[in-house]
């Protein structure tokens, strides 16, 4: 299977790092900022450096939506994975109407509330993936993952203890 792994850097990317069980048996190319750990970590992957910041920041909005029409007409991948953030939309929004898969993991952090960029892309996702579920609660459609941090013996927020 061919997959596009979309990320911010820091704790986006450590995310999808955390899920190379899945996708290191898939050929790949990765979107995220180019960093230090980014270009350490990736120096053995195929990647396309998307455009920060992206928070309000209308330019690199466009230039991360043309480059998402570059990297998908170029890789053409059957699935885009992403744990988020800004820079995830317009590649989840571009592919979902190509007719690829599209999969989003919310970040952890997100208990009560989707973050933005997870309501933005929420109409183009095939699958949302959370992590409580209160979270869940919400959100009927997504789907839950018990963690570590909320697995089995350990009360997520509001369960009695």
């Amino acid at each position: 299977m061919d997959l596009l792994l979309v990320c911010s850097s820091g704790g986006h990317f450590k995310g999808l790092l955390q899920l190379e069980p899945f996708w290191r048996q898939h050929r790949r190319t990765w979107v995220t900022f180019d960093s230090a750990t980014t270009r350490e970590a990736l120096k053995d992957e195929r990647v396309a450096w998307a455009h920060s910041p992206t928070n309000r920041n209308v330019p690199n909005l466009i230039r991360n939506a043309l480059l998402s029409w570059r990297v998908l007409r170029r890789q053409q991948p059957e699935v885009i994975l992403s744990t988020g953030a800004g820079v995830a939309v317009p590649f989840l929004i571009l592919g979902k109407i190509q007719g690829r898969r599209t999969v989003f993991v919310e970040s952890i952090t997100r208990i009560e509330t989707l973050s933005l960029s997870a309501r933005l892309a929420l109409p183009f996702v095939d699958v949302l993936y959370v992590h409580w579920p209160q979270l869940q609660a919400r959100y009927p459609r997504a789907e839950l993952i018990r963690s570590a941090a909320v697995g089995p013996g350990l009360p997520s927020r509001g369960e009695p203890r």
